[in-house]
């Protein structure tokens, strides 16, 4: 039998046979003959999670728009059939045409949890590639991506470089300068050589990193003669009208978890919460033209059948134009039973307008964050929203239709107090108050109420780099004072995380490169799909530090010193070291700084050349 018959052979006996199948409608196939470039893009998580990724759906269109080129999708097998590719000696295939991907030229792989870092080991082991990047003689060049790339030294000793920042021009540099190595037939580390001098590139295997006695990290240096810059920069794409977007969209057989068309609004963000990475790293905001997106819809909607199109950015409502976009979209979509959809809203945009437009269809559930339960809490995060906007968002809410709101908070943020968490309740509280105040015939029936606790994790280029994660211990204290809180109120439902599983996100978070071999370690030991509780084993990660003599605490539980040099200190994300600094100090005294929409904050930004223009 060949390779697509041996696949189709593991299908009958695996639980989700659809995650490997390919041939979806959409899918692009190419004569790998009539191209010079073979480009596997690699998502370390189920099929059903990678599908919903939009990056991927951007790269993938980017890549197969070259006639030169081509780009196949991989996705991690689950356990099922990880063993029995084992077993039945199947490598690592492609879904659009079941090639080995160790046949390729490139293999990218776009990172987006810490927790996946294992599904990375396992995709390699796989497809019959070696782990270590100093063991590779030949296959493909393994380029890692995405928003954990700008802590990319855990994963150091196994990927050949990084690229940090907006991946539509970047992807295209790697690309062209293989086509220059491949047709000057000189030895493979000229490749890497090349791709150093594109400035968003980083090669690992070109600098040195030293240590103090205590363990943290003294310097990081280009290597003697290797031509590495001091300073990688992230890659920038300005105007985001023009840039690449996929006109159409591979359609799935099954499920995948966001089943619809995602329309990317705008990127960025100006509000400058202080534990968030992306709106730090995506800085500065870049707008889609309402004319682009509408197109855009019209397109996609023809082309996919889809009923559902979500308008995606870090904070929806901070569009300039949303109420004019929703109200034109369900204009020209509603005959069709198309529904908008808005994932992410800040408590304090202004959202009637748009409810009243985007509920014309079918309503889901109205999604808020308030992050932090005191006013306290919200200034030390500089949330920028107060219980005044709370109210008036659910009460707009309630009064448009909804019933269902969920409610985003985060526990063991920097200075919480038990007041804090009890804050939480009582804003639960409030918003069922809200509900009830309404007259009872204007009110839609089944209030649900839904609130969701995450463990707070620092985060490298955020303010809260140099917060120490909060003790397991304390965590689930906290946690359990809130679930009793929280068991008062009638209708309403308390979603937590694990503590276990945070603090491993914590420690590759904020690691450098001694944490490799703690990784490759917990692998090894049977740690898989970390991200899935089902799946996650934290006594093996446990046994992985001790095997490797590493203390996890030093790198999640210990507050960093203002002068200490941390693991990706030779990394550029645009948003400077002084100003993180500063945002932390000012943090310390819960101190707000204004959206930068409002008057420039001297993040950095402006050091990249078209930024906030």
């Amino acid at each position: 039998m060949n390779l697509s018959e041996r696949i189709d052979a593991l299908l009958e006996r695996v639980e989700k046979p659809v995650r490997y199948m390919g041939g979806e409608y959409g899918a692009v196939v190419k004569d790998p003959s009539a191209v010079d470039v073979r480009y596997a893009f690699l998502f370390p998580d189920t099929y059903e999670v990678g599908m919903s990724h939009l990056g991927m759906k951007i790269l993938y269109h980017t890549i197969n728009a070259r006639e030169d080129a081509l780009c196949e999708r991989v996705f991690s097998p689950w356990v099922d059939m990880a063993a029995l590719m084992r077993a039945e000696n199947v490598p690592l295939f492609t879904l659009e045409s079941r090639a080995p991907v160790r046949e390729f030229d490139l293999l990218g792989i776009t990172l987006q949890y810490e927790m996946s870092f294992t599904n990375i080991l396992e995709a390699l082991d796989l497809a019959g590639i070696p782990l270590r990047r100093e063991a590779r003689d030949s296959g493909p060049f393994v380029i890692c991506g995405g928003p954990c790339a700008f802590n990319p030294e855990p994963l150091a000793p196994f990927v050949d470089f990084f690229v940090l920042g907006d991946g539509e021009v970047s992807t295209h540099q790697t690309i062209d300068a293989y086509r220059e190595w491949k047709a000057s037939g000189l030895p493979r580390a000229e490749y890497l050589r090349m791709v150093s001098k594109i400035p968003c590139v980083y090669v690992p295997s070109f600098y040195d990193v030293e240590y103090h006695a205590d363990g943290t990290v003294s310097s990081i240096v280009p290597k003697e003669g290797s031509g590495a810059p001091e300073m990688v920069c992230k890659a920038l794409v300005n105007d985001l009208t023009h840039a690449d977007y996929p006109e159409k969209l591979i359609v799935p057989y099954g499920e995948v978890v966001h089943n619809r068309i995602m329309l990317e609004i705008f990127r960025g963000c100006t509000r400058g919460c202080r534990f968030c990475q992306a709106g730090m790293i995506y800085r500065p905001v870049r707008e889609r033209s309402m004319d682009r997106l509408l197109e855009l819809a019209e397109k996609l909607v023809s082309a996919t059948g889809y009923d559902e199109i979500s308008l995606m950015s870090l904070s929806s409502g901070d569009y300039s134009c949303l109420p004019e976009l929703a109200r034109e979209m369900v204009r020209r979509f509603a005959e069709r039973r198309v529904k908008i959809s808005l994932p992410s809203q800040r408590i304090d945009s202004v959202l009637t307008d748009t409810l009243r437009e985007t509920q014309k269809v079918r309503k889901t559930a109205l999604t808020l964050a308030p992050e932090a339960g005191t006013q306290r809490l919200r200034d030390v995060i500089n949330k920028g929203v107060t219980e005044e906007d709370l109210v008036r968002s659910v009460t707009d809410a309630f009064e448009q239709g909804w019933s269902a709101v969920k409610l985003y908070f985060m526990i063991g943020l920097p200075t919480e107090t038990d007041e804090d968490v009890l804050g939480i309740a009582r804003l639960a509280g409030l918003v069922r108050s809200c509900y009830l105040s309404l007259p009872k015939e204007k009110r839609a029936p089944g209030l649900r109420i839904t609130v969701s606790a995450s463990v707070f994790v620092p985060k490298n280029f955020t303010p809260f780099q140099w917060a120490a994660q909060l003790g397991n211990g304390e965590v689930v204290r906290r946690q359990q004072l809130l679930k009793r809180e929280l068991s008062k109120i009638k209708g309403v439902e308390f979603k937590y995380h694990a503590m276990d599983l945070s603090y491993i996100e914590a420690v590759f978070a904020r690691g450098d490169r001694r944490l490799a071999d703690v990784l490759e370690r917990a692998w090894r030991l049977g740690c898989r799909f970390d991200g899935w509780s089902d799946q996650f084993r934290y006594d093996l990660w446990r046994q992985a530090f001790a095997d490797c003599g590493v203390e996890p605490d030093f790198y999640a539980c210990r507050e960093r010193p203002e002068d200490e040099i941390f693991p990706w200190e030779h990394l550029d994300a645009g948003v400077s070291k002084e100003f993180l600094l500063r945002e932390w100090k000012k943090a310390l005294h819960a101190e707000r700084t204004q959206d930068c929409r409002k008057g420039c904050v001297g993040c950095g930004m402006r050091r990249y050349e078209g930024a906030c223009r």
